[in-house]
Protein backbone atom coordinates (compact mmCIF):
# COMPACT_ATOMS: atom_id res chain seq x y z
CA UNK A 1 0.00 0.00 0.00
CA UNK A 2 1.16 3.30 -1.01
CA UNK A 3 2.49 6.03 1.48
CA UNK A 4 -1.10 7.80 0.85
CA UNK A 5 -3.35 5.35 1.00
CA UNK A 6 -2.03 4.00 4.28
CA UNK A 7 -2.74 7.47 6.18
CA UNK A 8 -5.96 7.67 4.81
CA UNK A 9 -7.07 4.64 6.09
CA UNK A 10 -7.08 5.12 9.57
CA UNK A 11 -9.02 8.66 8.56
CA UNK A 12 -11.37 6.17 6.80
CA UNK A 13 -11.71 3.94 9.13
CA UNK A 14 -12.98 6.47 11.70
CA UNK A 15 -15.39 8.81 9.66
CA UNK A 16 -17.23 4.78 9.14
CA UNK A 17 -17.28 4.57 12.71
CA UNK A 18 -18.62 7.88 13.49
CA UNK A 19 -21.55 7.19 10.46
CA UNK A 20 -22.04 3.64 11.71
CA UNK A 21 -22.68 5.11 14.94
CA UNK A 22 -25.12 7.93 13.83
CA UNK A 23 -27.30 5.09 11.98
CA UNK A 24 -27.74 2.56 14.72
CA UNK A 25 -29.02 5.69 16.94
CA UNK A 26 -30.94 6.34 13.74
CA UNK A 27 -32.48 3.29 13.71
CA UNK A 28 -32.87 2.99 17.99
CA UNK A 29 -35.08 6.43 17.53
CA UNK A 30 -36.91 4.20 14.74
CA UNK A 31 -37.61 1.42 16.80
CA UNK A 32 -38.45 3.53 19.93
CA UNK A 33 -41.29 5.56 17.68
CA UNK A 34 -42.87 2.05 16.78
CA UNK A 35 -43.12 1.67 20.86
CA UNK A 36 -44.70 5.22 21.47
CA UNK A 37 -46.76 5.37 18.84
CA UNK A 38 -47.82 1.58 18.43
CA UNK A 39 -48.36 1.62 22.18
CA UNK A 40 -45.82 -1.23 22.71
CA UNK A 41 -43.77 0.53 26.03
CA UNK A 42 -46.70 2.15 27.37
CA UNK A 43 -48.11 -1.69 27.42
CA UNK A 44 -45.56 -3.61 28.44
CA UNK A 45 -44.58 -0.39 31.26
CA UNK A 46 -48.43 -1.69 32.73
CA UNK A 47 -47.50 -5.22 32.57
CA UNK A 48 -44.17 -5.40 33.70
CA UNK A 49 -42.81 -8.44 32.22
CA UNK A 50 -44.42 -10.03 29.61
CA UNK A 51 -43.86 -12.53 26.29
CA UNK A 52 -44.42 -10.71 22.96
CA UNK A 53 -47.90 -12.15 22.55
CA UNK A 54 -49.16 -10.88 26.10
CA UNK A 55 -47.57 -7.23 24.78
CA UNK A 56 -49.62 -7.56 21.33
CA UNK A 57 -52.89 -8.08 23.18
CA UNK A 58 -52.61 -5.07 25.51
CA UNK A 59 -51.14 -3.06 22.78
CA UNK A 60 -54.15 -3.91 20.42
CA UNK A 61 -51.30 -4.74 17.91
CA UNK A 62 -50.47 -7.65 15.49
CA UNK A 63 -48.76 -10.80 17.43
CA UNK A 64 -46.29 -11.16 14.35
CA UNK A 65 -45.38 -7.57 14.01
CA UNK A 66 -44.49 -7.41 18.11
CA UNK A 67 -42.81 -10.24 17.87
CA UNK A 68 -39.99 -8.94 15.36
CA UNK A 69 -40.36 -5.60 17.21
CA UNK A 70 -39.35 -7.14 20.69
CA UNK A 71 -36.40 -8.70 18.70
CA UNK A 72 -35.36 -4.91 17.06
CA UNK A 73 -36.07 -3.44 20.89
CA UNK A 74 -34.05 -5.93 22.39
CA UNK A 75 -30.83 -5.77 20.64
CA UNK A 76 -31.16 -2.08 20.91
CA UNK A 77 -31.10 -2.12 24.36
CA UNK A 78 -34.98 -0.66 25.11
CA UNK A 79 -35.58 -4.44 26.32
CA UNK A 80 -34.30 -6.66 28.32
CA UNK A 81 -35.06 -10.35 28.11
CA UNK A 82 -36.31 -12.56 31.80
CA UNK A 83 -37.56 -16.06 32.32
CA UNK A 84 -41.45 -14.65 31.49
CA UNK A 85 -40.86 -12.50 28.96
CA UNK A 86 -39.76 -8.89 28.22
CA UNK A 87 -39.60 -5.69 30.16
CA UNK A 88 -37.89 -2.20 29.51
CA UNK A 89 -34.43 -1.04 30.17
CA UNK A 90 -33.98 1.98 32.08
CA UNK A 91 -33.78 3.19 28.48
CA UNK A 92 -36.61 2.06 27.26
CA UNK A 93 -38.84 3.53 29.93
CA UNK A 94 -37.53 6.81 29.35
CA UNK A 95 -39.40 6.62 26.14
CA UNK A 96 -42.48 6.69 27.77
CA UNK A 97 -44.73 9.71 26.76
CA UNK A 98 -45.56 10.01 30.73
CA UNK A 99 -41.95 9.99 31.90
CA UNK A 100 -39.79 12.22 33.93
CA UNK A 101 -38.14 14.43 30.71
CA UNK A 102 -39.08 11.63 28.09
CA UNK A 103 -37.06 11.38 25.62
CA UNK A 104 -40.16 10.54 23.43
CA UNK A 105 -39.69 13.67 21.55
CA UNK A 106 -36.61 12.73 19.65
CA UNK A 107 -38.88 9.23 18.73
CA UNK A 108 -40.88 11.68 17.15
CA UNK A 109 -38.41 14.05 15.27
CA UNK A 110 -36.41 11.40 14.22
CA UNK A 111 -38.96 9.41 12.16
CA UNK A 112 -40.64 13.17 11.31
CA UNK A 113 -37.07 14.24 10.25
CA UNK A 114 -36.56 11.27 7.69
CA UNK A 115 -40.09 11.86 5.98
CA UNK A 116 -39.65 15.53 5.50
CA UNK A 117 -35.97 14.94 4.07
CA UNK A 118 -37.72 12.24 1.75
CA UNK A 119 -40.23 14.41 1.19
CA UNK A 120 -37.25 17.01 0.22
CA UNK A 121 -35.26 15.36 -1.83
CA UNK A 122 -38.17 14.48 -3.86
CA UNK A 123 -39.13 18.34 -4.51
CA UNK A 124 -36.13 19.71 -4.72
CA UNK A 125 -35.97 19.98 -8.30
CA UNK A 126 -39.46 20.68 -9.36
CA UNK A 127 -39.22 23.23 -6.63
CA UNK A 128 -42.69 22.66 -5.12
CA UNK A 129 -43.37 23.55 -1.83
CA UNK A 130 -46.56 21.50 -0.35
CA UNK A 131 -47.36 23.26 2.43
CA UNK A 132 -48.46 22.20 6.06
CA UNK A 133 -50.29 19.32 4.71
CA UNK A 134 -47.15 17.55 4.60
CA UNK A 135 -47.09 16.71 8.99
CA UNK A 136 -50.66 14.65 7.90
CA UNK A 137 -48.90 12.37 5.46
CA UNK A 138 -47.84 9.84 7.86
CA UNK A 139 -51.10 8.53 9.78
CA UNK A 140 -48.88 7.94 12.79
CA UNK A 141 -46.97 10.82 13.11
CA UNK A 142 -49.75 14.03 13.03
CA UNK A 143 -51.12 13.06 16.53
CA UNK A 144 -47.68 12.96 18.78
CA UNK A 145 -46.59 16.48 17.03
CA UNK A 146 -48.19 18.78 19.59
CA UNK A 147 -47.21 16.07 22.42
CA UNK A 148 -43.57 16.38 21.37
CA UNK A 149 -43.49 19.93 21.16
CA UNK A 150 -45.22 19.80 24.52
CA UNK A 151 -42.74 17.82 26.08
CA UNK A 152 -40.11 20.01 23.94
CA UNK A 153 -41.16 23.55 25.09
CA UNK A 154 -43.87 23.01 28.05
CA UNK A 155 -41.36 23.01 30.91
CA UNK A 156 -39.26 25.97 28.97
CA UNK A 157 -42.68 28.19 29.34
CA UNK A 158 -43.29 26.99 32.88
CA UNK A 159 -39.81 27.81 33.78
CA UNK A 160 -38.38 30.54 31.81
CA UNK A 161 -40.54 31.74 29.80
CA UNK A 162 -43.97 32.35 32.07
CA UNK A 163 -42.13 34.32 34.77
CA UNK A 164 -39.95 36.57 32.76
CA UNK A 165 -42.99 38.12 30.78
CA UNK A 166 -45.06 40.34 32.80
CA UNK A 167 -47.72 40.53 30.03
CA UNK A 168 -49.40 37.55 31.61
CA UNK A 169 -49.78 38.65 34.44
CA UNK A 170 -51.01 42.15 33.60
CA UNK A 171 -53.87 40.15 31.59
CA UNK A 172 -54.79 37.92 34.56
CA UNK A 173 -55.40 41.00 36.48
CA UNK A 174 -58.10 42.37 34.28
CA UNK A 175 -59.31 38.36 34.41
CA UNK A 176 -58.46 38.86 30.68
CA UNK A 177 -58.71 36.78 27.64
CA UNK A 178 -55.78 35.03 25.85
CA UNK A 179 -55.75 33.30 22.14
CA UNK A 180 -53.62 31.07 20.85
CA UNK A 181 -53.09 30.84 17.03
CA UNK A 182 -51.76 27.37 15.55
CA UNK A 183 -52.94 25.95 19.29
CA UNK A 184 -51.62 22.37 18.19
CA UNK A 185 -52.50 19.70 21.44
CA UNK A 186 -53.59 22.73 23.73
CA UNK A 187 -50.78 22.49 25.81
CA UNK A 188 -50.15 26.21 25.89
CA UNK A 189 -52.94 27.54 27.16
CA UNK A 190 -53.32 24.58 29.57
CA UNK A 191 -50.04 26.02 31.27
CA UNK A 192 -51.09 29.36 31.07
CA UNK A 193 -54.61 29.15 32.62
CA UNK A 194 -53.24 26.63 35.39
CA UNK A 195 -50.82 29.26 36.54
CA UNK A 196 -53.62 32.05 36.23
CA UNK A 197 -57.11 30.62 37.17
CA UNK A 198 -59.06 34.41 36.53
CA UNK A 199 -57.55 33.68 32.51
CA UNK A 200 -60.24 32.88 29.51
CA UNK A 201 -58.44 31.21 27.05
CA UNK A 202 -59.59 29.95 23.72
CA UNK A 203 -57.29 28.01 20.84
CA UNK A 204 -57.28 27.83 17.30
CA UNK A 205 -56.02 25.38 15.26
CA UNK A 206 -56.05 24.23 11.68
CA UNK A 207 -56.13 20.57 12.05
CA UNK A 208 -58.61 18.94 13.37
CA UNK A 209 -56.56 15.70 15.22
CA UNK A 210 -55.24 18.75 17.30
CA UNK A 211 -58.42 20.60 18.20
CA UNK A 212 -59.85 16.96 19.31
CA UNK A 213 -56.67 16.69 21.25
CA UNK A 214 -56.39 19.93 23.06
CA UNK A 215 -60.38 19.56 23.99
CA UNK A 216 -60.39 16.55 25.52
CA UNK A 217 -57.81 17.33 28.03
CA UNK A 218 -59.18 20.56 28.45
CA UNK A 219 -62.20 18.80 29.80
CA UNK A 220 -60.35 15.65 31.62
CA UNK A 221 -58.03 18.70 33.44
CA UNK A 222 -60.91 20.49 34.54
CA UNK A 223 -60.46 23.06 32.57
CA UNK A 224 -63.08 22.81 30.11
CA UNK A 225 -65.23 25.97 31.22
CA UNK A 226 -62.23 28.44 30.57
CA UNK A 227 -60.83 26.81 27.66
CA UNK A 228 -61.81 25.99 24.39
CA UNK A 229 -60.51 25.23 21.61
CA UNK A 230 -62.01 25.54 17.82
CA UNK A 231 -60.70 24.39 14.07
CA UNK A 232 -59.47 27.59 11.86
CA UNK A 233 -56.52 29.79 10.67
CA UNK A 234 -55.57 33.17 11.55
CA UNK A 235 -56.85 34.72 8.24
CA UNK A 236 -60.35 34.09 8.79
CA UNK A 237 -60.13 35.00 13.01
CA UNK A 238 -62.53 36.61 14.29
CA UNK A 239 -62.39 36.95 18.01
CA UNK A 240 -65.47 36.62 20.01
CA UNK A 241 -64.20 39.62 22.30
CA UNK A 242 -60.92 41.56 22.15
CA UNK A 243 -57.93 40.28 23.94
CA UNK A 244 -55.36 40.63 26.20
CA UNK A 245 -53.02 38.06 24.80
CA UNK A 246 -52.81 36.71 21.30
CA UNK A 247 -50.13 34.16 21.00
CA UNK A 248 -48.69 32.70 18.18
CA UNK A 249 -46.29 29.85 19.33
CA UNK A 250 -43.44 28.75 16.55
CA UNK A 251 -46.55 29.59 14.30
CA UNK A 252 -45.63 32.90 12.74
CA UNK A 253 -43.00 32.06 10.48
CA UNK A 254 -45.86 29.85 8.72
CA UNK A 255 -47.69 32.67 7.87
CA UNK A 256 -44.73 35.48 7.44
CA UNK A 257 -45.23 35.60 3.78
CA UNK A 258 -48.23 37.73 4.60
CA UNK A 259 -47.08 39.63 7.26
CA UNK A 260 -48.68 42.42 6.84
CA UNK A 261 -52.01 41.29 6.17
CA UNK A 262 -51.25 39.04 9.70
CA UNK A 263 -49.89 41.89 11.99
CA UNK A 264 -52.88 44.09 11.23
CA UNK A 265 -55.37 40.97 12.65
CA UNK A 266 -53.00 40.75 15.57
CA UNK A 267 -53.59 44.46 15.75
CA UNK A 268 -57.05 45.01 14.85
CA UNK A 269 -57.92 42.04 17.81
CA UNK A 270 -56.22 42.85 20.54
CA UNK A 271 -57.91 45.35 23.66
CA UNK A 272 -56.06 48.92 24.01
CA UNK A 273 -53.23 47.66 26.26
CA UNK A 274 -52.83 43.98 24.69
CA UNK A 275 -50.63 41.97 23.71
CA UNK A 276 -48.89 39.78 21.06
CA UNK A 277 -46.82 37.59 22.32
CA UNK A 278 -44.63 35.56 19.77
CA UNK A 279 -42.46 32.88 20.56
CA UNK A 280 -40.01 31.60 17.44
CA UNK A 281 -36.62 30.01 16.74
CA UNK A 282 -34.13 32.30 16.96
CA UNK A 283 -32.48 31.94 13.26
CA UNK A 284 -28.62 33.43 13.84
CA UNK A 285 -27.18 36.31 12.49
CA UNK A 286 -24.31 34.49 11.32
CA UNK A 287 -24.31 31.17 9.37
CA UNK A 288 -21.41 29.99 11.69
CA UNK A 289 -23.29 29.86 14.73
CA UNK A 290 -25.46 26.72 12.83
CA UNK A 291 -22.00 24.76 13.35
CA UNK A 292 -22.94 25.20 17.42
CA UNK A 293 -24.14 21.89 18.49
CA UNK A 294 -27.44 23.02 20.17
CA UNK A 295 -28.20 24.58 16.58
CA UNK A 296 -27.75 22.19 14.41
CA UNK A 297 -31.09 20.98 14.79
CA UNK A 298 -32.86 24.03 14.06
CA UNK A 299 -30.76 23.96 10.15
CA UNK A 300 -32.50 21.42 9.52
CA UNK A 301 -35.49 22.29 10.38
CA UNK A 302 -35.03 25.33 8.10
CA UNK A 303 -34.79 23.25 5.48
CA UNK A 304 -38.25 21.35 6.08
CA UNK A 305 -39.79 24.58 6.93
CA UNK A 306 -39.08 25.43 2.89
CA UNK A 307 -41.00 22.52 1.62
CA UNK A 308 -44.06 24.04 3.85
CA UNK A 309 -43.28 27.04 2.42
CA UNK A 310 -41.82 28.53 4.94
CA UNK A 311 -38.47 30.15 6.98
CA UNK A 312 -37.36 30.77 10.04
CA UNK A 313 -37.04 34.73 11.31
CA UNK A 314 -34.53 36.88 13.32
CA UNK A 315 -36.29 38.15 16.37
CA UNK A 316 -35.20 41.93 14.61
CA UNK A 317 -37.39 41.05 11.84
CA UNK A 318 -40.36 40.39 14.30
CA UNK A 319 -40.43 43.74 15.75
CA UNK A 320 -40.11 45.68 12.75
CA UNK A 321 -43.37 44.23 11.47
CA UNK A 322 -44.92 44.93 15.08
CA UNK A 323 -43.45 48.73 14.85
CA UNK A 324 -44.93 48.49 11.30
CA UNK A 325 -48.68 47.77 12.65
CA UNK A 326 -48.67 50.06 15.36
CA UNK A 327 -47.49 47.60 18.19
CA UNK A 328 -44.79 48.77 20.92
CA UNK A 329 -41.96 45.67 20.66
CA UNK A 330 -40.37 43.87 22.90
CA UNK A 331 -37.79 41.14 22.60
CA UNK A 332 -37.05 38.69 25.07
CA UNK A 333 -34.39 35.52 24.36
CA UNK A 334 -34.29 32.38 26.10
CA UNK A 335 -32.05 28.82 26.21
CA UNK A 336 -29.03 30.71 25.70
CA UNK A 337 -30.35 32.81 22.65
CA UNK A 338 -31.35 29.79 21.07
CA UNK A 339 -35.25 30.61 21.78
CA UNK A 340 -37.08 34.46 21.07
CA UNK A 341 -40.06 35.71 21.93
CA UNK A 342 -41.28 39.44 20.96
CA UNK A 343 -44.13 41.31 22.54
CA UNK A 344 -45.86 43.60 20.64
CA UNK A 345 -47.91 45.65 22.68
CA UNK A 346 -50.88 47.90 21.35
CA UNK A 347 -51.13 51.59 22.85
Amino acid sequence: MQGKDMASAPVEARLRETILKDIQGAVRLSIAYIGVSGGLLAALARLECAPASAIAKAAGQDAGYVVRWCDAAYAFELLDERSAGFALTDLGRAFLPDAAGTLMPFAVQGVLSAHMAERAAGLMRSGERPGESVLAERETILPWFGPMLEAQFGPVFESAILPALPVYARAAERGGFAVDLGCGNGWYLMRLARAYPNLRCLGVDGFAENVRQAQERAEAAGLGDRVRFTKGDIYNFESPEAADIIALNRALHHVWDEKERVFTILHDHLKPGGSAVIWEPHWPAQRAALREPKRRMVAFQNLTEHVQGNHFLRPGEIAEAFKAAGLSPEIFEFLEGREAVVVGTRP
